[in-house]
């Protein structure tokens, strides 16, 4: 009972301070009552304290210089055992900013490290106490959270990122006023806490910084290049390539895949492409057989970006490859999903320099330049290379007739099916059949139009990559109104006029799609990838 009483008496005596500064003229006179308030932290009863931690705040400004002992005094509040007394400072921290703004990195420091409490309520109050300080004040409340990012403890700096990520991120057409001036200061809060980041955390940055204003639809090319150097930095594009480093190859993979949709907007893929070519592809053999065939279907979504002097020098090396991936015989190994990277890459890049193909496929294309080479003769290149063609051709037929019957075989299967996890194991193997009768089909559109002395390359969007999401047909025309038809010229199917879709929502899913893996041909490995789920460097990297 008397410790009630005493409980009473001194919120009482709180009540009493608030109302004399309350009705105070010049409150500044009245420092005995704001001290009595400060006081009542270390030796008042929970209910004093709690009414200290909104009395505190309210009248901070009238006392500058008693700021410290009223911050410290606050933050002491902040670090008290009952919860009620917690969120109440917590919400009383932003006013200590109101009127002094030099105060908002100092008080949101405090907050980014109370992001890890773990009671829902005290967190709550935390996000809305930075949110408040955001608006107040941007500029320094994203540097003293991107502070965290860049050098605080790991559980703190988790709990920023996710922060960051689901409350700032989606207000950044509210919270970054002045625009361009803001949009421009948390790139550079975000290009310099990337030196330290898992894959995960990379990603979410680049997807973030591409949703900006200054690297939109109408962004100067410099800004586009920016993003590309970004990727790059991050690839570590300048190290030397150890091939044992199955750290550092998920990340340049990882990062290139990132990339592309960036090289649609006009950046230049050179750094990367030049990477592959001089470190990368010479020892592709001795690539983990895990990361062979994602970093092939890197370098084929690329190869429609090439310049035309950088597929100059990729293309000798990507024949050299689809060489030795071409059966000659029959009872060869056959690595189709290779088969198709290869293919892919090699009409894109020859489309951009196609008399290169003379000395390296046998072709006689006149191109009017000394390099065309038609004086010489390559015709056992030529012979050889159809020779390859038409083995693939008819290999990847007999494929295509055990996927069409396997098809087949499921939909009975899958009608006999008594359980769900029976059907979904059905399904998957659908999936799984379907992406391989893709894959057998582009093979086919590849190969046939190689078969002529000088032929005309793929150098469009008509044959959409089997990792990639199905292009979703035209609808039909109706009755006075003309179809708006898709190029063909007899390779294949011909496509309809939606372009086949680049980077965006497909793209990067694609990186972790392995509906195709295991499709072989006696045997062979066709390469499983992790995308991601490697190690990188420093905080744990690409995991």
């Amino acid at each position: 009972m008397c410790a009630a009483v005493g409980d009473d008496r001194e919120v009482e005596k709180l009540y009493e301070y608030g109302e004399k500064l309350n009705d105070a003229k010049d409150k500044a006179q009245n420092v005995s009552d704001y001290e009595g308030i400060l006081n009542a932290v270390k030796s008042g009863s929970t209910k004093a304290k709690q009414l200290a931690g909104q009395l505190i705040p309210r009248f901070f400004k009238f006392f500058p210089d008693l700021d410290k002992q009223a911050i410290s005094a606050q933050f002491d509040l902040v670090e008290e055992e009952e919860l009620a007394v917690r969120v109440q400072a917590i919400r009383g921290l932003p006013l200590l900013c109101k009127d002094n703004p030099d105060h908002v990195s100092k008080i949101v420091d405090v907050l980014g490290q109370l992001l890890a409490c773990e009671e829902n309520v005290e967190r709550d109050a935390v996000h809305k106490a930075l949110l408040s300080l955001l608006r107040q004040d941007v500029n320094a409340s994203l540097t003293a959270l991107f502070k965290h990012v860049e050098i605080g403890m790991e559980n703190i700096r988790e709990k920023v990122i996710a922060f960051l990520k689901d409350k700032v991120f989606p207000l950044k057409v509210e919270l970054l006023k002045p625009q361009v001036e803001m949009e421009r200061r948390i790139t550079d809060l975000v290009k310099k806490s990337l030196q330290d980041v898992t894959g995960a955390e990379f990603k979410m940055f680049v997807e973030f910084l591409k949703g900006l204003s200054i690297f939109g639809e109408k962004a100067p090319p410099g800004r586009i290049q920016e993003l590309i150097e970004i990727i790059e930095g991050q690839a570590d594009l300048d190290a030397q390539f150890n091939v044992s480093d199955v750290d550092h190859i998920d990340r340049i993979i990882s990062c290139m895949f990132m990339a592309i949709p960036i090289f649609v907007r006009g950046a230049s893929s050179c750094r990367f492409l030049n990477y592959y070519n001089k470190h990368i592809i010479p020892v592709f053999d001795k690539l983990p057989d895990e990361r062979k065939l994602d970093f092939l279907k890197s370098v084929a979504e690329s190869s429609p970006y090439a310049a035309a002097q950088d597929s100059r020098q990729l293309l000798p090396l990507i024949v050299q490859l689809l060489k030795i991936y071409l059966p000659r015989r029959k009872s060869e190994e056959t690595s189709f999903n290779y088969i198709e990277c290869l293919l892919y890459t090699f009409h894109h890049l020859a489309h951009k320099t196609p008399n290169s193909t003379n000395s390296l496929c046998g072709y006689k294309i006149v191109t009017g330049q000394p390099s065309d080479r038609l004086g010489e003769d390559f015709s056992d290149i030529y012979k050889d290379f159809t020779e390859r063609l038409s083995c693939t051709e008819e290999i990847v037929r007999t494929m295509l007739k055990k996927l069409t019957q396997g098809m087949a075989d499921h939909n009975k299967a899958i009608s006999a099916a008594k359980t769900e996890d029976e059907k979904a194991k059905i399904k998957a193997q659908q999936l799984k059949a379907t992406s391989g009768l893709r894959c057998c089909n582009n093979i086919l559109s590849m190969t046939q139009p190689l078969h002529a002395k000088s032929p005309s390359f793929i150098g469009d969007s008509r044959i959409n990559p089997s990792w990639k999401e199905p292009v979703k047909a035209a609808p039909l025309a109706t009755a006075g109104v003309k179809r708006s038809g898709g190029p063909s010229n007899g390779m294949g199917t011909s496509s309809p006029a939606t372009k086949m879709p680049r980077g965006g929502g497909g793209m990067q899913n694609q990186f972790v799609n392995r509906s195709l893996e295991g499709l072989s041909h006696a045997g062979r490995s066709s390469g499983r990838g992790r995308g991601f789920g490697g190690r990188g460097r420093g905080r744990g990297g690409y995991r």
